[in-house]
């Protein structure tokens, strides 16, 4: 295997793991979720804040 191919590989995990920790992911899957199911996306400021919301509703005990 070529230097330049370790580092696209390396890069591509880099890009995946980011996209984890960050819930990029998340819109990914829901895009992906719709069109199997041949449903009409929200845009993604609405899923964004649909996220946001059951973030807050979800009140677990925190020590702050």
């Amino acid at each position: 295997m070529s230097v330049i191919a370790s580092l696209g590989n390396a890069g591509r995990g880099v890009v995946w793991y980011l996209k984890h920790v960050s819930g990029e992911s998340r819109w990914d899957d829901y895009l992906a979720r719709c069109s199997a199911e041949g449903v009409e996306p929200m845009s993604r400021r609405t899923f964004e804040r649909h996220r946001a919301d059951q973030r807050e509703a979800r009140v677990e005990g925190r020590c702050c």
